[in-house]
């Protein structure tokens, strides 16, 4: 009979009685904690060390272990991982099902053999949360695993670290499983594009990967083929161009990097002020952004506006918006924004006409300068061939080598008139 380990011992001397039917149980509950126990310390250990590796093999194994999760397993981990009391202590703790009379004994005689040991990382908060919700979803309780996921999600977002991406990755997945299960995948998918664009910022590419394995999976569990194949075909693309812009550059070719990755600097501009706006919180400088984007807008469209029209379009929400729509036009204009002027009598924006670019001399100008480069490439070639490198010293070497050949020549002939003399 094999030696039973110290914690069954002294659960052994517990007051309260345990049927014999149940001591299989109470054997095996101590030993899956201990396990979860050994993952919380490979975590810590991944997180202060920055070692992502420690926290994907932290994964492996709790996918391994989690056939032999219970309630009351889940729970001691809980109070052994997070602060009782705390805020996700309560959230986490009220998702898990009613334990019975018999798992409670088995977690009060396992918290008297050892104290919970307290830590406050952000890897052992995400990865409660994903243990719990991976309990719910093999129970079966999908509404609750929906509540745990996007209470997950949303503290996530909060979070800005590489060593939770990976965790982050497995809680994406069953993000999108549990609402899959009640029926509800449609309400998360802006959810799942912004979540995308959160990994897309923080280079988090595991991330990136899964929640566009995720979107995908989305549009085709309603048959909306157009458009998973836009976004498949549109996130391909920009990796594409990010990728050969970075090769281009490597390779020394600027110009190519350049028609790869700044190919859309113009058009994404505006996009860019107003993302430096919210990055930094200046809500002065995003409203004066989007303002002027909106100007910019609108003087292409229209030759002529009324300050009122302008106005409307803008949304300006005032007492006095005809006022405020003039302020902002004559801003624009002073910044340069917009290329325009103010009819102050007639309360019009008259935006100045452009010009045909083809009725000017400018195309012609590119083009000879286009083609002087190209004949300038052609003549440095003929060059290079006509006069290759070490000619000189090729030419003096062929020139006595003919030298030498018709002095053997005469030699020969030479030494042919001499033998016919003899006879």
């Amino acid at each position: 009979m094999s030696t039973a380990p110290a914690q069954d011992v002294e659960m052994k001397e517990t007051p309260a009685p345990v049927a014999a039917s149940s001591n299989s149980a109470t054997s095996a509950a101590p030993s899956a904690l201990q396990h979860l126990k050994e993952i919380a310390s490979l975590i810590e250990t991944g997180a202060y060390a920055r070692e992502v590796r420690r926290i994907a093999r932290a994964i492996r194994l709790t996918m391994a272990l989690r056939r032999k999760l219970k309630t009351s397993v889940v729970s001691a981990f809980l109070n052994f991982a997070l602060t009782p009391g705390s805020e996700p202590h309560a959230r986490l703790s009220s998702y898990l099902p009613k334990e019975d009379d018999h798992e409670m004994e088995v977690d009060t005689a396992t918290s008297v053999v050892q104290a919970p040991v307290k830590h406050s990382l952000p890897e052992l908060e995400i990865f409660s949360y994903l243990l719990v919700l991976i309990f719910l979803i093999d129970q079966k309780k999908y509404s609750e695993a929906k509540a745990c996921s996007s209470a997950s999600i949303a503290r996530l977002k909060n979070i800005n670290r590489r060593t939770v991406d990976v965790l982050a990755s497995r809680l994406y997945f069953y993000y999108s499983l549990s609402y899959e299960h009640t029926g509800d995948l449609a309400e998360i998918r802006g959810n799942l594009l912004a979540l995308h664009q959160i990994a897309t910022l923080r280079h988090d590419e595991l991330g990136q990967e899964t929640l566009l394995n995720l979107l995908l999976r989305n549009y085709l569990h309603y048959n909306l083929y157009d458009q998973a194949e836009k976004l498949r075909s549109k996130g391909q693309f920009c990796r594409y161009l990010f990728y050969l812009g970075k090769i281009r550059t490597i390779q020394l070719e600027y110009t190519d990097a350049k028609e790869s990755l700044k190919g859309m600097e113009t058009a994404l501009r505006p996009y860019f002020e107003l993302t430096n706006a919210v990055r930094i919180g200046d809500l002065e400088l995003f409203k004066s952004v989007a303002e002027k984007t909106g100007l910019r807008n609108i003087s292409i469209s229209y030759s002529r506006i009324s300050l009122a029209d302008v106005a409307k379009k803008l949304r300006l929400d005032s007492p006095n918006p005809v006022a405020d729509a003039e302020s902002i036009v004559s801003k624009a204009i002073r910044d340069g924004a917009i290329d325009a002027t103010i009819d102050h009598a007639k309360g019009w924006m008259v935006s100045k006409e452009t010009g045909d670019i083809y009725s000017t001399n400018e195309p012609q100008m590119a083009f000879n300068s286009r083609i002087a480069f190209c004949l300038n490439m052609h003549n440095e070639a003929v060059r290079a061939l006509r006069f290759p490198p070490n000619s000189h010293k090729e030419k003096e070497i062929a020139e006595k080598r003919r030298e030498r050949q018709q002095q053997e020549q005469e030699l020969a002939k030479h030494i042919a008139e001499e033998d016919d003399d003899e006879f």
